[in-house]
């Protein structure tokens, strides 16, 4: 089912992103860890890969085992890192011959070798441009990426705003948003999203905290702000990792409560490869929802 139809249902939906484990040998875990989380009956999981394109062809085995095996939607990744025209082209066909029907499309992240994106011969520059390619070789739902905190690489808020309308007008159905951990900076986002014209479902991505050292280097890499509160109280027991995780589930289960009352398209985790935190937040959401 297209991720597009799902918000027909006008509900909000339940994902999880998973990416494939840098090692073959922890491929049954992380198999583990979504029938878990499949348990949850969630609308849909997200599958991505390495920076600069690396277990593209792990991205495609996961999200075709998600739902083929596991009975869940998946949406998979795909950026311009070091891919052409032509090699996007084979990644559309093998995706649609295993049945996905959903692509989260990005520009990426460059290799690690390299500062700056630098575009592909042959390949594509912005995710604008990847999107249009999609929409023009496949029948495929696709979702891009918002950033409530801006883009690391955009002059402004306005700047980036424009950006993701170039986005939306090329075709994509829905965004999915860069984690962020005060809600006011996705209600302004999505805000000035409105008044630029941008009228698809906006999910936000909310990722828990259950490391310190984890969250210190994946804020530092996305631009994302930890609110001084929240900060204050990790700082204080940071070699401490069972208070840290308590004060990051409760913090997401507070979070992602007052999104629901605001409205939310829906609530997207970044799981990091793990259940037991996501599980904990989701199932005391359910208990309060219902």
């Amino acid at each position: 089912m297209k991720i597009k139809n799902i918000f027909e249902e006008n509900k909000p939906t339940l994902s999880f992103e998973v990416f494939p484990p840098s090692r073959d040998g922890n491929i049954e875990e992380l198999y583990r860890v979504i029938s878990e989380l499949a348990e949850l009956k969630p609308d849909f999981f997200s599958v991505t890969y390495g920076a600069g394109g690396s277990t593209r062809e792990k991205t495609v085995e996961i999200a075709s085992k998600i739902r083929n095996d596991f009975g869940r939607e998946t949406l998979a990744h795909l950026t311009c890192v070091q891919a052409t025209g032509t090699d996007i082209l084979q990644e559309l066909g093998k995706l649609e011959k295993t049945g996905i029907e959903n692509i989260l499309a990005l520009r990426g992240d460059p290799p690690k070798e390299n500062k700056t994106f630098v575009k592909t011969e042959g390949g594509f520059e912005y995710a604008s441009e990847l999107v249009e390619f999609i929409k023009l070789n496949g029948d495929f739902s696709i979702g891009v990426a918002g950033y409530p905190e801006v883009h690391p690489e955009a002059p402004d808020m306005e700047h980036d705003i424009v950006n993701l309308k170039k986005k939306i007008d090329a075709g994509a159905d829905f965004i999915i948003t860069q984690m962020f951990f005060d809600n006011e900076d996705f209600y302004r986002f999505r805000d000035n999203t409105i008044s630029a014209g941008i009228h698809v479902p906006i999910i936000p991505g909310i990722f828990p905290i259950f490391n310190y050292r984890q969250i210190s280097r994946i804020v530092s890499l996305c631009g994302a702000k930890i609110p001084p509160k929240l900060h204050d109280k990790l700082s204080r027991v940071n070699d401490r990792s069972e208070e840290v995780e308590k004060y990051g589930i409760e913090h997401a289960i507070r979070q992602s409560e007052d999104l629901l009352k605001n409205g939310v398209s829906g609530l997207h985790f970044y799981s990091m490869n793990r259940s037991r935190h996501v599980m904990r937040i989701t199932q005391e959401l359910f208990k309060k929802i219902i």
